[in-house]
């Protein structure tokens, strides 16, 4: 199937939809007139897309963004959960979340969800836990910048990406849209990836994310690069030096700390911004900031 940019940003128009309306009735009619195809294309265009039927992809995101409100939530019930996520009954939310985490969502709730993996395994070894935990605080406390911050107005342009093994290529797509427009004059010009899911929840190749350009001004969005502004928030701000495999335990300590000072997390999308090419480092690491919204 030829997929056309302007297919592209129909559907990334319904990934944001589904997102925001995971709770209410997610039909193919309604999706399909919302990216203005007919059900029938608007399906198969979608499978291309996602990588996965449009179905498959809902019942997967209501279960990780319930996953992610039953270890960040202890105050919600479970019955609060499924009904927020989009399901009808407890028996239909309690067999979809089992068939993907292994467990049910009361066993889930009670374990620290860091011991599960994206396929539902867990890591007995409380000890063996604990001092990796403990490590882990005392190399992001050695290693890092963490704060409060108002974060201004900041305007992207973005290529969207599903799995983390297509974030490489979409850079120098990027990249090369934006030099010939001369969006790359500035020497010190900032890259960038904002999150739509969690590795923790989400297989990697799974996890939708936007490779960006930090652009001075809002400009036009062109064929798949589609111009974002996020509006001025309160963030954590962890400013980091990592190599690319410190990049996950980087991001979980950055949460720990959010946890810890009884933060809470709002609901918009976390980011990095990178400041430097890893490539020109001596020691091939990354200068990067870490971006949690909070309310």
């Amino acid at each position: 199937m030829n997929i056309t940019y302007s297919y592209i940003k129909r559907v990334n128009d319904v990934f944001t939809y589904i997102d925001n309306h995971l709770e209410n009735d997610l039909s193919l009619n309604d999706l399909s007139r919302i990216a203005h195809f007919s059900p029938y294309h608007f399906h198969r265009i979608f499978k291309v897309i996602a990588h996965e039927p449009l179905q498959v992809y809902i019942n997967r995101k209501r279960i990780e963004k319930a996953a992610g409100l039953l270890f960040r939530n202890q105050n919600l019930s479970i019955s609060e959960i499924y009904l927020q996520c989009g399901f009808a009954s407890a028996a239909a939310f309690n067999k979809v979340f089992k068939k993907f985490y292994a467990v049910s969502p009361s066993e889930f709730r009670k374990k620290n969800p860091n011991k599960y993996s994206k396929i539902g395994q867990v890591n007995n070894n409380k000890e063996q836990y604990l001092r990796n935990l403990e490590q882990l605080i005392r190399w992001r406390d050695m290693n890092s910048t963490i704060e409060i911050k108002q974060v201004s107005e900041l305007h992207f342009a973005t290529l969207t990406v599903i799995g983390s093994q297509n974030l490489q290529t979409a850079f120098p797509k990027l990249m090369g849209w934006a030099g010939p427009k001369g969006l790359l004059a500035n020497p010190n010009f900032k890259m960038g990836t904002i999150f739509y899911d969690s590795f923790k929840v989400t297989p990697a190749d799974k996890v939708r994310m936007k490779a960006c350009l930090l652009v001075d001004n809002p400009i036009e969005s062109e064929n798949d690069i589609e111009v974002i502004s996020l509006a001025p928030q309160k963030c954590i701000v962890g400013s980091f030096e990592i190599g690319i495999e410190e990049f996950e335990k980087t991001w979980t300590s950055l949460f720990m700390w959010m946890n810890v000072n009884e933060h809470k997390i709002a609901d918009k999308q976390p980011f990095e911004i990178y400041h430097n090419n890893f490539n020109d480092h001596p020691e091939k690491k990354c200068r990067v900031d870490m971006y949690i919204p909070i309310q």
